[in-house]
């Protein structure tokens, strides 16, 4: 069946299951049609524009063994045509029209957006819905973009020391996890990519009951139902088999890794543990984690950066790393730097000292009051953004959730308490399932030569 608008349709023959939700964050209205296809909407009336997400419950630790990379590969096939729009036309549509549009895969989901004006709305939903379902894979078109898929991996990973660094140290972290391996895809396995492969993970996949719609901008609730209706309401519901458990993550190859790299010119530090997602936490500790998270890392009022860079002096730079929207276990993460003339050694031992310090004596009632408040203040930050409702609900949605969880978000952060965040630190120091991973420049070559290894890159591939 073609994807076609019908204008005097009775949106309420399908729409099944309308519904509202209000909370404190974003305020949304939400309704399932009938074919399954889940649709929240956020106005925000700043600009006279709009924001569409369409998130597929589908990413890279869905595929098949053997088939590493075929999610991505799929994300940038739907931009090669449908019968009503040729290949690589999608995108120059939507730049004909002052919006812009682009993509990305990750584990568990792969998004496609688009921002516009306002009255542009009806067109970017017709076009997902078109592409939804029509979609052409061809040998003429898919052949040549596993070449730009190929050329994408050589210059985001395989010409990168930090990328060669990272998805090493990953694959160590979490050896044979659907996490451990690249979203990109292994070289080898993308390059045994089909067209057949393609074609059958577009129709196992991509349909409206796997499917979220993410609208926010200057609209109108009823006007987004109608339009939704008439466009993504034509689209049929597939069966689509339920997803795989990931199970839990394993242990570690080793909790130390080191790798010297020819273009390295910064030494970089990366520890990484297993922690618990919101899909896989028993009792609310995902939030504990959050919370910790903000503490150690919140720029200069940081526990870490107040201790490594201001009070000691043996680092440059400190980050953290959490991300609770995973289908499995997930991980949290430090990242340091050491400070210029510092050996990495001695930052890699005054890190795990502090972290395990901190561990035993915890971390006190105003860095834990701090930091939750820093994460309120987010909140109300991202009510103002346009893409911030997709992203809060997308991940949500295709994880596991619902809109109430993203709703209730503040006031779960808010109730975390100093011993939960102490006992998820606790935790932490602990666990065998981490990995301490180093980048470092091989002291045997010169700086003007580290220059000269670095890659020129070019800026056409975007996310896609």
């Amino acid at each position: 069946m073609r994807v076609r608008q019908k204008a005097f349709l009775a949106f309420w023959l399908l729409v099944a299951t309308p519904g509202i939700a209000r909370a404190d964050v974003f305020y949304p209205s939400n309704f399932t049609l009938s074919n399954g296809l889940q649709v929240v909407v956020v106005p925000n009336r700043l600009a006279p524009v709009v924001s569409q997400m369409v998130w597929y419950k589908v990413g890279a630790a869905d595929e098949v063994r053997g088939k590493n990379g075929l999610a991505h590969y799929l994300e940038h096939l739907m931009f090669r045509g449908t019968e009503d729009i040729p290949a690589g036309e999608f995108s120059k549509i939507i730049a004909g029209q002052g919006g812009q549009d682009n993509a990305f895969t990750s584990y568990d989901y792969t998004a496609y957006f688009e921002e516009v004006a306002s009255p542009r709305l009806s067109m970017i939903m017709q076009m997902e819905a078109d592409r939804m379902h029509n979609l052409r894979i061809t040998p003429e078109t898919a052949t040549p973009e596993l070449h730009v898929v190929l050329d994408e991996r050589q210059q985001r990973t395989d010409n990168i020391p930090e990328g060669r660094f990272v998805e090493k140290l990953d694959s160590q972290f979490m050896p044979h996890y659907a996490y451990g391996r690249p979203v990109i895809g292994w070289k080898r396995e993308i390059e045994k990519l089909s067209v057949s492969d393609a074609q059958k993970f577009y129709e196992t996949y991509y349909a409206p009951n796997n499917a979220v719609v993410v609208i926010s901008g200057d609209v109108k609730v009823e006007d987004v139902m109608r339009l939704a209706a008439a466009t993504y309401g034509r689209v049929p519901r597939r069966e689509v088999p339920p997803r795989r458990d990931l199970g839990t993550a394993p242990r570690a190859k080793g909790r130390d890794f080191t790798k010297v790299d020819a273009g390295v010119e910064q030494p970089q530090i990366i520890w990484r543990f297993v922690a618990p997602s919101y899909a896989t936490q028993k009792n609310g500790e995902a939030y504990a984690y959050e919370v910790l998270a903000a503490a150690l890392d919140s720029g200069e009022v940081g526990v870490l950066y107040k201790k490594l860079v201001t009070e000691l002096g043996v680092a440059s730079a400190v980050e953290t790393s959490y991300d609770p929207d995973a289908r499995g276990e997930t991980s949290f993460s430090v990242e340091v730097s050491p400070r210029p003339g510092q050996s990495y050694k001695k930052l890699e031992q005054t890190l795990r000292d502090f972290v395990c310090d901190q561990a035993k004596t915890g971390l006190d009632s105003v860095a834990v009051e701090n930091a939750k408040q820093r994460l309120q203040r987010a909140a109300i930050f991202a009510r103002e953004g346009l893409m911030m409702p997709g992203y809060a609900f997308g991940m949500a949605l295709t994880t596991g959730h619902n809109v109430s969880d993203v709703e209730a978000w503040p006031d779960r952060i808010n109730a975390v308490s100093v011993d939960q965040v102490n006992a998820a630190l606790r935790e932490l120091a602990a666990t065998p399932r981490q990995i301490m991973g180093a980048l470092l420049p091989n002291p045997h070559i010169s700086s003007a030569a580290r220059e000269a290894a670095q890659p020129i890159l070019s800026h056409g591939a975007g996310i896609r």
